[in-house]
């Protein structure tokens, strides 16, 4: 069995339907073909197309194990395990920094996916630390539904509308509450707490 000399981490992000778990996919792929132990870890609250694998928006799938914390990958990683396949980073908590630092230190090739940004064009949880760390980051990009462009922003859309800056950050969903769109097409209404104080006092 191949064995790495050193850990590392790699980085695939960018916005939904760019094609982030599709290329993690086939990264895994490879390294089956290349008899490397792999595990893959995904959040336990995206069940969008089954629990226990990782698919992407094109069916492309892998099986993978839920997890509720970052901590918990550690505890579930086996010593034979060379390469690790992290989906949806994004939705842990700030302690999958150090998880990750300790795969790639005890020389695991870590492989994670994530949003960078999340529906407000905002760095989203975690995301800015791993991309710090990553010995490689790939950025890739989906197509403005809008206008053809180049996407780099996830929009969510609430009964077809821009949502509002202070709704909460994770929602998961598909194609019905998200697309991807370019920067100039890219839109974020303002937050309702201001809106409603602004109504208020214009009322008064």
């Amino acid at each position: 069995m191949t064995r790495h000399a050193q850990g590392g981490l790699e980085v695939i992000c960018g916005s939904m339907f760019s094609g982030k778990t599709e290329e993690l996919i086939r990264r895994l792929r490879r390294a089956t073909i290349a008899k490397q132990k792999i595990q893959v870890f995904k959040p336990q609250l995206d069940d969008r197309y089954g629990v226990e694998r990782v698919t992407s928006h094109d069916g492309l799938h892998i099986q993978a194990c839920p997890v509720t914390s970052a901590r918990e990958m550690l505890a579930l990683l086996e010593p034979d395990t060379t390469v690790v396949g992290i989906d949806e980073a994004q939705f842990f908590d700030l302690e999958i920094a150090h998880v990750i630092q300790e795969m790639a230190d005890a020389g695991k090739r870590v492989i994670a996916t994530g949003l960078d940004m999340d529906f407000r064009g905002e760095p989203f949880g975690p995301m800015p630390i791993l991309l710090a760390q990553a010995e490689t980051v790939d950025k890739v990009r989906a197509i403005c539904v809008v206008c053809g462009d180049v996407a780099s922003r996830t929009q969510r859309l609430v009964n077809g509308q821009p949502a509002a800056h202070d709704d909460p950050i994770i929602v998961v969903g598909a194609s019905e509450s998200y697309e991807a769109r370019c920067r100039a097409c890219h839109q974020v209404a303002p937050a309702r707490t201001t809106s409603l104080k602004a109504s208020a006092h214009h009322e008064s």
